[in-house]
């Protein structure tokens, strides 16, 4: 019940937190509402439109197309049903909890009741997570490379979110590195600590709190042995997170072709959006909300009237996020009744 509780609170919350984004950007324009927007689709390129929908789908098609490989990997055939299961519950479940806290337990949850071990899934997730890492800070290095000065464009508010991400990133990726190479020894130092603290009565409740540690070393080892030898599924999972990332970078790009038409703006815009997605990662606020449309918006009125620039942020932010998140949604409603119907099937 206690936990129920929480999530209808982080859901309301996340919405309350949505409407507010949504009327903060707006409130910027004098002319600007949602029935405007909708009717501006109609003196946008279509094909466009539809691209960026087709991006905003691949964003979700690609992370579970990682998982797949590295559950697959590790001798677990499930469909392609499955692996968009994982990654809606992800996305969704990241979208209205603090800092995507949700996101890997609802994950988590599907591959489970899908029949793949919890030791398996936590690997697959924790392996997931680092090639997602390095996806974001491989796609923000070639946006520095491709346009610098756009960084020198934004704001010094967004520049300070967007090295505290770069640094955040870092961070975790260099942990995630550290933890792969010398787990063992780092545990053994954290286990060794812990019961001096105890000893000179700083730390209270050993035994649970070696539990913990034990269960981490339990996950790290599954981790250990589920990438293994598996250098070639790595790699593709590393690629198909890329793509993801991309895929949802692209959405602006697209949106901004479909109502601006093309050019060198669409590499400008590119790299606007890459910086805006480094900066979104530094706070623990749900889906980003807020934070990615501050950062989205003071890019793209570098690039744009600030009219233009508050419609090109609303479609894109729309498009790759609100209804990404509602098919997110949508599709972990459907895979829990088809996975609830298929336990019923087998008993």
């Amino acid at each position: 019940m206690k936990e129920a509780k929480k999530k209808v609170f982080w859901a309301l919350f996340s919405l309350l937190l949505a409407g507010l984004s949504i009327w903060a950007v707006m409130s910027q324009s004098k002319t600007m509402s949602i029935l405007k927007l909708w009717k501006s689709l109609r003196d946008a390129d279509l094909k466009w439109i539809f691209a960026a929908v087709l991006c905003m789908l691949g964003f979700i098609y690609f992370e579970g197309a990682a998982l797949l490989v590295i559950v697959r990997a590790a001798g677990y055939r499930q469909n392609q049903f499955s692996g968009l299961v994982y990654s809606a519950s992800d996305i969704y479940f990241s979208a209205i909890t603090p800092s995507a806290s949700g996101g890997q337990p609802a994950s988590a949850y599907f591959m489970m009741k899908d029949g793949i071990p919890a030791g398996v899934t936590t690997a697959a997730l924790i392996v997931n997570l680092i090639m997602y890492t390095m996806a974001i800070l491989s796609i923000g290095v070639v946006s520095v490379l491709m346009d610098a000065h756009v960084f020198m464009n934004f704001k010094l508010p967004s520049k300070i979110l967007i090295i505290a991400g770069l640094v955040v990133l870092t961070g975790l990726l260099f942990g995630f590195f550290m933890l792969l190479r010398h787990g063992r020894a780092l545990f053994r130092v954290v286990s060794r600590i812990m019961e001096f603290l105890h000893k000179h009565h700083l730390l209270h409740h050993l035994e649970r709190k070696q539990k913990k540690l034990d269960k981490v070393i339990e996950d790290y080892e599954n981790c250990v042995s589920v990438t293994a030898g598996k250098t070639k599924a790595l790699v593709l999972a590393f690629i198909f997170n890329v793509i993801q990332r991309l895929s949802q970078i692209l959405v602006s790009v697209m949106v901004y072709n479909a109502f601006y038409g093309t050019g060198k703006a669409s590499v400008r815009v590119f790299v606007t959006q890459s910086m805006a997605t480094i900066g979104s990662n530094c706070i623990p606020v749900p889906g980003a909300m807020g934070v990615a449309d501050y950062l989205m918006l003071d890019g793209f009125k570098d690039l744009l009237e600030q009219e233009q620039a508050i419609h090109l942020e609303m479609m894109s932010r729309g498009i790759s996020f609100y209804i990404c998140i509602v098919i997110s949604g949508l599709t972990t409603i459907l895979g829990y009744l088809i996975f609830k119907n298929k336990r019923q099937g087998n008993r």
